[in-house]
Formats: C-alpha cells, sequence, structure tokens
C-alpha cells in the first residue's frame, strides 16, 4: 500500500471518527488539503466582537432569531439546518464579570439584543428580542461545558434550554435550568 493510500485511509477514518462523536468539522477532501482542527471556527473560543452561530447539541439544528430580532413573541426557533443571517449573532462585551467569565450581550443581525425575560428561570414568555440597550436581563456567561461545548447561563444563575434538543418552532427554549444537562449544551460556531 503506497503512502498516499495509506493517508487516504487514516483521513477517511479520522472523519469517520470526527462524526461520530459529533464534531462538526470541515470535510476532508484529501490529505493534502487537510486543515488542523484547531483553524476551524468551532475550536476558537468565541469572544467579544465575534459573530457566532449557536448550534444545538442533541439535534444540530442552529437557533434563530425570527424576522433577525425585534420581537416579543415568536422569537426563536431551534430548526435551522444551516447559517444564514437569522442564525447569525454577535458577542457585545458588556464591561460585567461573573467571577472571571465575561458577561456578553448577544446581539442580533437587525442590531437588537436577546433579552431573558426576569432574567431567567421560566418556561413562558422566556425570550424577547426587541431591546436596543444592554441592561441586566440582556447579559449572558458562555459556560465551558467541555468538548467544545458551552451553556448559556443568565444573569441570575440559570441555563438556556433547547426544549427537546431543538429542531423546534413553538416552545423553543426555557430558561428555568438549574444544571446543565445535554439540552442546556450548545456549540458555538464564531467568526470575526
Amino acid at each position: 500500500m503506497s503512502i498516499k493510500n495509506t493517508f487516504g485511509r487514516a483521513a477517511g477514518m479520522m472523519a469517520a471518527a470526527v462524526g461520530i462523536v459529533g464534531l462538526s468539522l470541515p470535510s476532508v477532501a484529501s490529505a493534502s488539503t487537510a486543515q488542523p482542527a484547531a483553524a476551524t471556527a468551532e475550536w476558537r473560543l468565541p469572544r467579544a466582537g465575534d459573530t457566532c452561530a449557536f448550534r444545538t447539541v442533541k439535534t444540530g439544528n442552529y437557533l434563530t432569531a425570527v424576522g433577525g430580532g425585534g420581537r416579543t413573541t415568536d422569537v426563536l426557533h431551534t430548526d435551522a439546518t444551516q447559517i444564514r443571517a437569522w442564525e447569525k449573532f454577535t458577542l457585545i462585551d458588556s464591561g460585567d464579570r461573573a467571577g472571571k467569565r465575561i458577561r456578553y450581550g448577544i446581539r442580533t443581525s437587525t442590531g437588537h439584543y436577546l433579552t431573558a425575560m426576569g432574567g431567567g428561570g421560566r418556561i413562558t414568555d422566556v425570550m424577547h428580542s426587541n431591546a436596543t440597550k444592554l441592561r441586566a436581563w440582556e447579559k449572558f456567561t458562555l459556560v465551558p461545558a467541555g468538548r467544545g461545548m458551552y451553556a448559556i447561563r443568565t444573569i441570575n444563575e440559570h441555563y438556556l434550554t433547547a426544549v427537546s434538543g431543538g429542531g423546534r418552532i413553538t416552545d423553543t427554549i426555557h430558561s428555568d435550568a438549574t444544571t446543565v444537562r445535554e439540552w442546556e449544551k450548545f456549540r458555538i460556531i464564531c467568526s470575526r
């Protein structure tokens, strides 16, 4: 077996292994064009100024700000299968800290901020996307949850939950979780 065939097989096995553990890396065309995992957006820590998409871990769907933001009803969906304008959010440094972690404002594509109503702890009227200023309810902490995943914590220490793990257009997000389980984990795919 030639070295070229060996590299091709190794790349194929690596791509299969990556698919099994659920990491969303770019496809590997050949060993000569493969990019190291650290160079992909998913492997870089999110930071202020980044434009990011939030992907549910359970179903692999993306969080959508319906209409690009500016809403108080039918605010978020979790059924998108591609990243388009409404699935892009910008992380804004709020100037506030939760210990060593930054509290971010999550700005929609229309310039509005996501709001955890009541600061979190809800299963109805959970989120709005019409805020134009960063106040307490618009601040979120990204908490590492292992293997490149994050939980999104509200100002009053609750976590956002993708109901049923994602894939929904109604009753999509709750903010009453006090522990991080599978439905509270998101992959955050960012670019500058």
